[in-house]
């Protein structure tokens, strides 16, 4: 599909979503001042083209409210989708905005993620057909590659610019993780498999932060945060448990949340600007960590004056 029909499906369904809702007439007067007009008005058929493309290639509905002759986007009501949707507008829009500002190229930089085009539409495309893949491995835990690897994706994940690919290990027999960054040698395979009708991808890391889970019971975590860092706290949430207890000169956040290394590792990244109140389990090991921290540079340290 041509790239600038693309980016009117982008302007469009953009346009609706930040008006909330908008007549014919409104979007079109907005149109005859966007990039694509040329100061032209839109065609009524082009219109429904447009709506009818948007439906069919994005997966997003444009309605229609007859009481206020009003154009809107339909939500299905889950977060998931929502979520799904803004993220897919708002990387779009980003997109069509970067291709569209080529002069400015050295003044926009923007984050690697790795092996995104290589791999995850192979993945989505196993996904959708419902097939299992097979490739091999290098994970930063085993000093050699594993091969042969074979795995029914369920679902894919973004966390800290890698994606993942969530998914069923036939050998063994387990729900696993796979970072598509460290993956080689990706095919999809001839073998069918079966989503599990009771198994929801928006449930296996409810109770978590990040890509990493366990199957420990979700504990109450509460953090003592200083004002500047609870600014940062408070405008990206660890996780939608988050509640904030208000004092004079910090905040406490409460969470309830399984203790994994995903989080330990956020967690200790904050330094001095936070406190771990509870768990106590928790707590320890933050502090044992931050201990073998300051044990590295204390022997570094005294390494450097014995050299001298």
């Amino acid at each position: 599909m041509a790239k600038n029909l693309i980016a009117k499906y982008i302007w469009m369904v953009d346009t609706i979503e930040r008006h909330g809702a908008i007549t014919r007439e409104r979007l079109n007067q907005l149109w005859m001042q966007s990039e694509f007009s040329n100061g032209n008005p839109l065609p009524r058929r082009s219109f429904y083209n447009y709506r009818n493309g948007i439906a069919d290639t994005l997966g997003i509905d444009i309605e229609f409210n007859q009481s206020t002759y009003e154009y809107y986007i339909a939500h299905d009501g889950t977060d998931t989708a929502n979520r799904r949707m803004q993220w897919l507008l708002d990387s779009m829009s980003i997109s069509g905005m970067v291709s569209s500002s080529s002069d400015l190229s050295s003044r926009i930089l923007l984050e690697y993620v790795p092996s995104a085009r290589e791999f995850l539409p192979m993945i989505i495309d196993a996904m959708r057909q419902n097939l299992r893949i097979k490739f091999s491995y290098k994970s930063y835990m085993r000093a050699n590659q594993q091969n042969g690897i074979i795995i029914e994706p369920y679902f894919v994940k973004i966390f800290n610019q890698l994606w993942y690919v969530i998914g069923y290990n036939t050998a063994d027999k387990k729900i696993k993780t796979y970072s598509l960054d460290r993956m080689s040698n990706v095919n999809i395979t001839d073998d069918k498999f079966e989503m599990p009708e009771d198994f929801v991808p928006e449930e296996f890391f409810a109770d978590c932060y990040g890509i990493t889970t366990n199957q420990a019971e979700p504990k109450r975590i509460a953090i003592k945060a200083e004002p500047t860092q609870a600014k940062y706290l408070r405008a990206l949430p660890l996780h939608p448990s988050q509640q904030e207890e208000l004092h004079d000169n910090y905040s406490i956040f409460r969470y309830k949340m399984r203790n994994t290394y995903d989080l330990r590792e956020r967690l200790l990244s904050h330094g001095s600007s936070i406190e771990i109140l509870e768990p106590p389990e928790l707590k320890a090991q933050i502090v044992d960590e931050m201990k073998k921290a300051l044990e590295n540079y204390s022997k570094a340290k005294t390494s450097k004056k014995s050299s001298n």
